[in-house]
């Protein structure tokens, strides 16, 4: 039964064939119509006690989180975008016994499934085959430090990290992706070479490094500062071009602008030999489209990205906790493709501040989360970015307050980004997302 039947004609015109967890074509997404991330929080509860848990996890389920029925429809639901990521998340996903069935009907109706679950217990060699069995694509499991000593202090439980190292290894036994999360903060901030080698060893495909936004438990004075940002930033997309596997961001938007400075930099000074000798244009990565070859455009809190948490509250995302609506009363499509949170998400030149007149706003834009946690205001400017882009109307051009390594490359600007990297001149760069 449609749970939104005054809207059946434009459900049934939305639904597309899709194959069982196929991809989404990040360059053919509207995101006007559709994002690219469609996040769920299937339920709250959690065997562990994070120091910066954005869900503010706790042991025992809601019994107001969404049901196994109310699941089921918001999965056919989001359906009508057309190929997206649906991502499980919490709390711990395995918390919910019902999780198996999300992911096969999910798997069934042609979502791309995956999930997030917590280093415990429940993270049994069992488990992990029935995740395989029942069509999940990937699973992404967060470490946070290098060691056994690191990581469990950082999560709260003794033993977490060798419950998440044997969840790798058996998902890679079962032919499972597997990706690897990791909060930078400043308990782990100088443990990223260390970190990055880890990820290399176990054969991961793609590392996800999330930079602290305080809400939930994450607490401001656990972030790192905007110059460590910058220097961080820089010491990725070093990684990214000595690794053997993917980088991506989150809440770090200002990554594409510095992995895209360096490109260009590199390129210029001849610091980045192109491996596909220049011939391919410079074009981004999982997340963001740097407008070379190609529309520009990057994945942010409500663009490109929707969250839906377990109580069924549709907010732009699990770091930006504002309510557009529920999906117990109306489609997440609506509320995605209508509300006014989410449309003026979408319109970075309304952002005030820096950010608003920025040369790199359509691909970065900056962390609205992380705006509203500083200013209390979503379309603020992003408070932990050192570039500074020419005001309109004013001479005085770009500049950056980081003085640290690479420093040089930090005022480079979106027109000299352009022209070093025209696919004559083009150099291999991370993804960022």
């Amino acid at each position: 039964m449609d749970r939104f039947p005054d809207r059946t004609e434009a459900k049934n015109s939305d639904r597309t064939p899709l194959r069982p967890g196929q991809k989404p074509s990040f360059q053919e997404i509207d995101f006007a119509r559709s994002p690219f991330l469609v996040i769920w929080e299937a339920t709250q509860a959690c065997d562990l006690a994070c120091l910066h848990c954005r869900a503010e996890a706790r042991p025992c389920r809601d019994a107001g989180e969404l049901s196994t029925e109310e699941g089921m429809a918001l999965l056919e639901d989001a359906r009508r975008f057309g190929p997206v990521l649906f991502v499980l998340t919490g709390g711990d996903p395995l918390k919910r016994p019902d999780i198996f069935d999300l992911i096969r009907h999910g798997h069934a109706i042609g979502l791309r499934m995956t999930m997030t679950p917590s280093g415990t217990q429940l993270l049994t060699r069992e488990r992990v085959r029935q995740m395989r069995a029942v069509g999940l694509a990937r699973v992404a499991v967060s470490v946070d430090g290098p060691d056994r000593l690191s990581h469990d202090m950082f999560r709260n439980v003794p033993g977490s990290f060798d419950w998440t190292m044997d969840c790798i290894r058996w998902a890679r036994e079962e032919g499972l992706e597997v990706q690897i999360n990791t909060t930078v903060t400043r308990f782990n901030k100088t443990r990223l070479r260390e970190m990055a080698d880890m990820v290399a060893r176990l054969g991961i495909t793609l590392w996800s490094v999330f930079f602290l936004v305080p809400v939930g438990r994450g607490n401001k004075h656990h972030m790192v500062s905007p110059a460590e940002h910058e220097a961080l930033f820089h010491q990725l997309y070093d990684f990214s071009k000595e690794m053997p596997f993917d980088i991506k961001t989150t809440a770090a938007q200002h990554f594409r602008r510095v992995s895209m400075q360096r490109a260009a930099w590199d390129r210029l000074h001849g610091g980045a030999p192109d491996p596909a000798g220049g011939a391919s244009p410079f074009r981004g990565g999982p997340g963001f489209s740097a407008g070379i070859g190609r529309a520009a455009k990057g994945v942010n809190d409500g663009n490109g990205l929707v969250f839906i948490s377990h109580r069924g509250e549709v907010m732009p995302s699990g770091f930006l906790p504002v309510s557009a609506g529920n999906v117990r009363s109306r489609s997440v499509v609506d509320i995605y493709r209508e509300s006014e949170l989410f449309c003026s998400l979408r319109l970075p030149d309304s952002y005030s501040g820096k950010c608003g007149y920025c040369d790199f706003r359509d691909i970065c834009g900056g962390s609205r989360a992380r705006a509203l946690a500083a200013a209390g205001d979503p379309l603020a400017s992003e408070p932990f970015c050192t570039y500074r882009p020419q005001k309109p109307g004013s001479a005085k051009p770009a500049s950056n307050t980081y003085k640290g390594p690479h420093a040089e490359a930090g005022a480079v600007t979106r027109a000299q980004v352009i022209e070093a990297l025209a696919p004559a001149r083009s150099a291999r760069v991370p993804a960022a997302g």
